[in-house]
């Protein structure tokens, strides 16, 4: 019934310096891509989809705005703002950055 302390002496043998830090660096490696392929790869796609939707915005188009709002771009500022009517009141134009727009949907051509 004497098992015990052999596992124990067994199983606290000292580790040598370099083993350790092998282990460490192997953790900070697979840390590192898995934060990289949860966090960061996702939000570049996603950014690179946005930019492609402000670049496609011509005038015309209907948007819907990040506050929710529904409105027809009528005039291009510069290349961070725009005119944009809201609603059936043609005196309700708002200048709004392009990057405040969600959704963009093109005209039907006839």
């Amino acid at each position: 019934m004497n098992l015990f302390p052999t596992v124990l002496t067994t199983a606290a043998a000292p580790a040598t310096p370099g083993g350790m830090l092998g282990y460490i660096l192997f953790y900070v490696a697979f840390f590192g891509l898995l934060i990289y392929f949860m966090i960061i790869r996702p939000q570049k796609k996603q950014q690179k989809k946005q930019d492609e939707l402000v670049s496609s915005i011509e005038i015309g188009d209907s948007i819907l705005t990040t506050s929710g709002f529904y409105g027809v771009v009528i005039d291009n500022v510069d290349d961070e703002v725009i005119i944009v009517e809201f609603g059936n009141n043609k005196n309700c134009r708002i200048p709004m950055k392009k990057t405040a727009i969600v959704e963009v949907e093109k005209p039907e051509k006839e």
